[in-house]
């Protein structure tokens, strides 16, 4: 029996939205006021879920408590409060989207889900802005 738990997490981080290969009209006609030199912030919101069997020993599909530990662990501690351009080190040179923020999230939380197991990330940058991605 397949069944989905989730996590809900929240960490505040800023950004800045642009390619150092473009121009600044370039930077500033594609990611408009997130493109911003001095950084802007978002109030993340994150939801990890995990899906798989019920273990018939202990009747979970991962242990709510190491999954909160999991994302305290390797997510907040590594991204709240946190320039992301500028202190995490996935971002030196990647753009830190939403999308790209989410990809990372689960690329740092996958080896520590058993491979039994299916994980999905959602990640609201706004309440009305979010992405989810379950891997490749």
């Amino acid at each position: 029996m397949m069944i989905t738990v989730s996590r809900k997490a929240h960490f505040n981080a800023a950004h800045r939205l642009f390619r150092s290969d473009w121009s600044d009209d370039k930077n500033e006609a594609v990611f408009g006021k997130c493109n911003n030199p001095n950084f802007h912030g978002h109030n993340y919101e994150l939801i990890v879920s995990v899906t798989g069997n019920i273990d018939p020993e202990t009747g979970f599909v991962i242990d709510m408590k190491v999954l909160k530990d999991l994302i305290k662990s390797n997510i907040e501690n590594a991204f709240d409060h946190k320039n992301l351009n500028k202190e995490v080190a996935e971002f030196k040179e990647l753009n830190p989207t939403a999308e790209n923020i989410a990809v990372v999230i689960w690329n740092k939380l996958r080896p520590h889900i058993d491979d039994s197991k299916k994980l999905e990330v959602t990640l609201y940058e706004t309440p009305r802005n979010f992405v989810s991605y379950r891997g490749a």
